[in-house]
């Protein structure tokens, strides 16, 4: 089959390369899929650079988490009436080396999940690290249903899929947006107010908008960064859910303050997540696509042998939804 793979780290143009590849074979209670598309994360290009140095210690890596595609043959322990069946694909390149950036994966039964026929694969392939990590930081501390919800960086892959969870469950959802391309995209998704971030008049703006009252809930894609202003707008015994802090990688945390806010801290990556957490997430995101009930967006497509400019697309950033590289 042909796959896209490294065996060293570096700048994508440098490391990734087409290949022929060895086709796997399904195992006890695993699916082989027929790959369509393959969705790009952040997560991805940070491996490749070598964020963990360990990961080629036992072979080539095919990258890429997210994707989609048909069930063409399934292992021991598998219903046969799953072949056929169109599928969204998630961590496949998590505790193993072989990801979705090839022809065909085998994989866990369970974390191939059904894809509506009404939703199309490069949708499919968006639905793992993006719509999973949104449906956790909503919903990991309860029901948000009448509650005033802050949400980071709407604009994001995360942040876009995280407003509308938050309004389809009857939250109040404020976002940040640093540029009115941005606005308008936190605008579309659902928020009910959209903030500058660099405003220094931000917190005040926020808090005549809810007449005074503190926010229940923060889902923040730069924990540290903003930790200052979240500490601001929280209500005490409220919950900020943050799924990544890149410019302060390793913060430091006013325990007092927050301990005497009777604060939770929840992080969250879907690798970690609870199985319940990811099956909650998995019905909730099939009941959505079967209704037609949320907004996607991707960005830009690439063939399998441009995966390294899809790689480049990324980390570059500055554009709205998701990458994908299509696999024929």
């Amino acid at each position: 089959m042909k796959a896209a793979i490294f065996n060293r780290f570096g700048p994508a143009s440098d490391v990734l390369q087409l290949t022929e590849f060895e086709q796997p074979q399904p195992g006890p209670g695993e699916v082989l899929i027929r790959l369509q598309a393959s969705g790009v994360n952040p997560s991805d290009t940070k491996k490749r650079d070598g964020a963990f140095p360990n990961l080629l210690d036992n072979g080539a890596v095919i990258p890429n988490s997210d994707g989609a595609g048909v069930i063409e043959a399934v292992g021991m322990g598998v219903p046969h009436a799953r072949i056929g069946e169109r599928v969204w694909v998630y961590q496949a390149q998590f505790a193993r080396l072989h990801g979705t950036a090839a022809q065909y994966v085998a994989i866990a039964s369970e974390r191939a999940v059904a894809l509506p026929d009404n939703t199309s694969f490069a949708v499919g392939a968006c639905m793992g690290i993006p719509a999973m990590t949104a449906h956790r930081c909503v919903f990991a501390d309860g029901d948000v249903e009448g509650q005033l919800v802050f949400i980071t960086g709407g604009a994001g892959r995360v942040g876009h899929y995280a407003i509308q969870w938050a309004k389809l469950a009857g939250a109040t959802v404020i976002s940040t947006a640093s540029s009115e391309q941005s606005r308008a995209q936190c605008i579309e998704a659902g928020a009910d107010l959209v903030v500058n971030h660099t405003d220094p008049q931000m917190i005040k703006q926020v808090l005549e908008f809810t007449a005074g009252v503190k926010v229940d809930r923060i889902i923040d894609v730069e924990f540290g960064a903003n930790l200052e202003n979240s500490l601001q707008l929280l209500r005490v015994g409220g919950v900020i859910a943050s799924y990544s802090s890149t410019v302060v990688p390793e913060p430091v945390l006013p325990f007092k303050q927050m301990m005497f806010m009777d604060l939770t801290i929840r992080l969250v990556i879907v690798y970690a997540m609870p199985e319940s957490a990811k099956k909650a997430a998995i019905a909730d995101i099939t009941d959505a696509l079967q209704k037609n009930r949320l907004l996607h967006r991707v960005a830009a497509r690439y063939p399998l042998a441009e995966i390294a400019q899809a790689n480049s697309k990324i980390e570059q950033g500055g554009f709205y939804g998701c990458v994908i590289v299509e696999i024929d």
